[in-house]
């Protein structure tokens, strides 16, 4: 497996930002950084860019995918691209609708407790970066409808050894009561990298995708998202036999969600992806009751506490 070399990072000379590559941050630098380095107002908590960031993480928008920095840089990009059409182009071809036309599904970023926390955010974001070009993303309508294109469309980019070997762990055939207890213990250790973290100690950010953004989802996928160079490219790994013809599909859920009941998965997709699934999966199950895996969650909890003294001891 490979592991994150150190000796290649390169900081911004303005803002300190660490970069992967010499190479990372020249590009970086032309397509959006310059116009997003903080330089010496990195650590000034009034700058509008930080009280921004600050602001974000404190919301906590579904899904973790979604990244108000990401819609920064979307701005940017289009500031210092020679061919801003293409981009706009390009950025109107992602799936960005709020409310589906044939449903009355409705995006969770849209519901009405969110509603005063958007427009602050909205304003916020007018305040840190706004421009021309992009004038129609900062109004009202348009922000929910970028929000929603990164909400729908976001990817989370796993780059660092720690991802890698977490992967590796998740194909492991081991009894489900050492599931839980390494599921557990892997807490822990992100509890402990928050703690310590540094800038590429788990290197996961949000990205969009174009051709990986046109897979359809599957709670049975027959290919999986994958980073195997460490670094931003996606490969979509087969998972199990593809035939000539065949839809390749993907998890919109991450491991966990993905093995929940029917009821709990179809809440997560319709209210972050706006769709009902009717994958196999699904309609194996359709008979089953209408019960989210919260339920099931609250039977175990008397087995999880008991497991909390072996995992205490697998940390020490």
């Amino acid at each position: 497996m490979n592991v994150v070399d150190q000796s290649q990072h390169v900081p911004c000379r303005n803002c300190k930002v660490v970069y992967c590559s010499q190479n990372c941050f020249e590009s970086a630098w032309s397509e959006y950084h310059q116009l997003l380095c903080l330089d010496s107002a990195r650590l000034d908590p009034e700058h509008p860019l930080n009280k921004l960031c600050d602001f974000w993480k404190n919301i906590h928008f579904p899904p973790e995918t979604c990244s108000i920095l990401l819609f920064a840089k979307l701005v940017a990009k289009l500031r210092l691209s020679s061919n801003k059409a293409e981009i706009l182009e390009r950025i109107a071809e992602f799936c960005h609708s709020t409310v589906e036309l044939d449903s009355s599904l409705i995006h969770k970023l849209m519901g009405e407790q969110f509603q005063e926390q958007i427009e602050v955010l909205r304003q916020m974001c007018h305040d840190a970066f706004y421009c021309e070009e992009a004038a129609a993303w900062f109004t009202p309508d348009g922000f929910r409808s970028i929000l929603a294109l990164i909400g729908r469309n976001g990817q989370g980019v796993g780059t660092s050894s720690l991802s890698a070997w977490l992967k590796n762990c998740e194909q492991l055939n081991i009894p489900q009561i050492e599931r839980k207890r390494f599921d557990k213990m892997v807490d822990r250790i992100y509890e402990k990298c928050d703690e310590e973290s540094g800038s590429f100690l788990n290197c996961e950010g949000s990205a969009l995708y174009m051709l990986q953004s046109l897979c359809n989802h599957s709670c049975d996928p027959n290919a999986d998202i994958t980073f195997p160079y460490h670094n931003h490219v996606l490969v979509l790994r087969a998972t199990k036999a593809i035939f000539p013809g065949e839809e390749i599909c993907v998890s919109y859920l991450n491991e966990c969600d993905r093995d929940r009941s029917r009821h709990s998965r179809s809440k997560a997709l319709s209210e972050n992806y706006l769709f009902h699934c009717g994958c196999s999966k699904c309609e194996a199950q359709k008979n089953d009751p209408d019960v989210t895996s919260e339920d099931d969650d609250d039977e175990e909890e008397d087995s999880n506490y008991e497991d909390d003294e072996d995992e205490n001891e697998v940390m020490k």
